[in-house]
């Protein structure tokens, strides 16, 4: 069946049964491999994309859900990693493995779309879903504050 989506502001037409996973139609139909398998479950967050500007898990979602609306990987938050969230993932040498690190980082742009500086419990209680198996969640707060202070100085 014949699908139209469109994922980074790229229209795309998929052949593909409705309730496959949004997580195998970019990573096995549109050729977009940075959004990652983990448990296949919703509960690790590294399939973590945006649909509509909010964080969704890819593996359980099914594409027929995403008609109509906007799709965004981790492909599509930057072509050069300028967004501040990745400059701040960066600076921070926040990965370890990297495994869950594209869903970390569509975690966090969502977060800072929705909230100018949030506090620690706030980055914890929004970050909980994506699980770091190399523990590397100092390392994520820390640059979530960075990612912060780098939107601040582009608003200058």
């Amino acid at each position: 069946m014949a699908i139209s989506l469109r994922v980074n502001g790229t229209a795309y037409e998929v052949d593909v049964e409705p309730e496959t996973p949004i997580l195998w139609v970019l990573r096995d139909s549109i050729g977009l491999t940075g959004t990652k398998f983990g448990c296949g479950i919703a509960q690790c967050g590294v399939c973590t994309i945006h649909l509509d500007g909010r964080p969704i898990r890819s593996c359980i979602t099914p594409v027929s859900s995403a008609v109509g609306r906007q799709i965004t990987t981790i492909e599509g938050l930057s072509n050069d990693n300028s967004h501040p969230v990745q400059q701040a993932w960066i600076e921070h040498s926040t990965p370890q493995c990297g495994y869950c690190q594209s869903g970390q980082i569509m975690s966090a742009a969502a977060l800072l779309s929705q909230t100018d500086n949030p506090s620690d419990s706030e980055i914890d209680s929004a970050m909980s879903g994506n699980l770091c198996r190399c523990g590397t969640y100092p390392r994520i707060r820390a640059a979530i504050h960075r990612a912060v202070e780098i939107y601040d100085a582009s608003k200058s």
